[in-house]
């Protein structure tokens, strides 16, 4: 697939997508959504990746949002099927890639890119960035997704506010109600998020994928995550990389994992 609205490249096992619509601020619409759900199928498929970097161009936005003027004439059916197949087809294949997807926020996430922000597994923002859920504002509410993730992420009551009241927060704010990991300076952001990466490239593919599904299972109500931790802590005992690990650590050296 060739992508007209991001940017993709793989380098030293890192998958960087950049959302390229920087005169819309980056703005979530058809295509673009289209685009990251091939991308994300990619990376979850591909040996060549151990994690994915996602941020959006320049420096004034991750993503500012949907693209409204797609879906202002909608009704109650086409905007179910429009919050159903972008949570399907991206937000969800994000939560459940089994590669780490590290989000690197470096300026506004509002609606749906704060949506999607909050599906990747680790959030860094940039000490600009401003973040919220401005959807009651339009007669809506979050559809991708939003009203879950935040409410798991910072609890009911500040779900509710943000959501409610439409109002963005700082970063610092975001960080310290944990809807982020850290906050950085815009000039270092993506090399936190990098350095978060090559950490993680230095451990078990196969435990690190096993651990993503482990831990979203203790958030899905369709299943028992303990169950699921049990299952998932047993089959890393068939792997390869369990046997260098162990072996690895019994003869004090670092460990050489062969993703098998």
């Amino acid at each position: 697939m060739t992508y007209q609205n991001i940017l993709s490249e793989v380098k030293d096992q890192i998958l960087y997508l950049t959302i390229n619509r920087e005169q819309k601020l980056n703005a979530l619409n058809k295509a673009t959504l289209a685009e990251l759900a091939d991308a994300v199928a990619f990376a979850g498929q591909s040996d060549a990746v151990r994690g994915v970097l996602l941020t959006g161009a320049g420096e004034k936005a991750f993503v500012a949002g949907a693209d409204i003027s797609e879906f202002s004439g909608y009704n109650a059916e086409q905007g179910e099927a429009l919050a159903r197949n972008g949570q399907d087809n991206v937000f969800n294949a994000i939560e459940n890639c089994p590669k780490p997807v590290v989000a690197a926020i470096n300026g506004f996430a509002l609606g749906g890119g704060l949506e999607l922000a909050m599906a990747c597994h680790i959030r860094i923002a940039a000490d600009n960035a401003k973040l919220g859920l401005p959807e009651t504002s339009l007669g809506l509410i979050p559809g991708y997704g939003g009203t879950q993730r935040l409410s798991l992420l910072v609890g009911r009551g500040r779900a509710l506010e943000m959501i409610a009241t439409a109002d963005m927060i700082s970063a610092e704010r975001a960080e310290k109600m944990g809807l982020v990991n850290t906050v950085v300076p815009q000039a270092e952001l993506i090399a936190a998020a990098e350095n978060i990466l090559n950490k993680i490239k230095l451990r078990a593919p196969l435990a690190v994928a096993a651990a993503i599904k482990a831990v979203n299972a203790a958030f899905a109500s369709e299943v028992n995550g303990f169950d699921v931790e049990i299952q998932e802590f047993g089959k890393c005992f068939n792997t390869q990389d369990f046997k260098e690990g162990t072996t690895a650590f019994l003869e004090k050296r670092k460990p050489a994992f062969s993703n098998k």
